[in-house]
């Protein structure tokens, strides 16, 4: 028993000493938000070191970046026209949905892996969206609503896939852009890195970044959101001071 497990270790030994390690670094991890902001780009570095003794892969490696915002909860209705009126029918709640979602590789997705590792492994932003736990199950008839979602935050800007996104330098180095637009909420943003061979997960790793508002902004949301009573009232009464003003200007005698 004492030899087999010896055995076991020295292979198990072999298995690490072959592993791929992935080193990432992004060249920004806090984006400011002020009031010229139009928003912006983060760089995301990437290096794959191989112990001595591995052997070089005859396919080459590819990689997947895929950037998630702070979550939201969303609601898509149905809606459907009566007369002159739209009323809402059907809907279907998101509750833990990413505000931000961009997946880049270096190719495309379907052929750096299969489509069973894509699903399981939630790789893609096909795979992301149609995964079991987005969003309640309900037998098929979820299906309209999460590609309602899709295409709603792509048309924001917010749902990216860029399918050469990731760069390449040398075999081992790479280079990738995460294009944050201006609307783009703030948070928490997690940058999930993968690395693939013959279509297979080899390692991966995460790091983050965050969008902070600043300045003006920064302290105007945190009276909206700290004294939201004052923040509503004091909003009503600007609003209808400017009121009073403009038909004090503009008024014809």
């Amino acid at each position: 028993m004492r030899i087999v497990g010896a055995l076991l270790i020295l292979v198990a030994t072999m298995v690490c000493a072959r592993a791929e390690t992935l080193i990432t670094s992004l060249s920004n991890h806090r984006v400011l938000i002020n009031s010229n902001y139009t928003g912006t780009q983060i760089a995301v570095f990437g290096a794959i070191e191989r112990d001595a003794q591995t052997i070089a892969r005859a396919t080459g490696y590819d990689i997947v970046v895929t950037v998630r915002g702070p979550r939201q909860f969303l609601t898509v209705r149905e809606k459907e026209r009566l007369g002159p009126v739209w009323i809402n029918q059907d809907q279907q709640k998101f509750p833990t949905a990413p505000a931000y979602l961009n997946v880049l590789s270096s190719r495309s997705i379907e052929e750096i892996t299969s489509d069973q590792l894509r699903q399981r492994q939630k790789v893609g932003l096909s795979a992301i969206i149609n995964a079991p736990d987005f969003t309640l199950y309900r037998g098929g008839a979820d299906q309209p609503f999460r590609d309602a979602l899709y295409r709603l935050k792509a048309e924001e800007g917010l749902y990216l896939e860029e399918e050469r996104g990731v760069t390449f330098l040398t075999p081992e180095i790479f280079r990738a852009s995460i294009a944050l637009p201006a609307t783009a909420p703030p948070g928490n943003y997690d940058v999930d890195v993968t690395l693939f061979a013959d279509t297979v997960i080899l390692a991966r790793t995460q790091t983050h970044f965050e969008l902070v508002k600043t300045g003006f902004e920064e302290r105007v949301g945190v009276i909206a959101r700290d004294w939201s009573l004052a923040y509503g009232l004091a909003t009503a009464v600007i609003a209808l001071f400017f009121g009073w003003l403009a038909s004090t200007i503009f008024r014809r005698d």
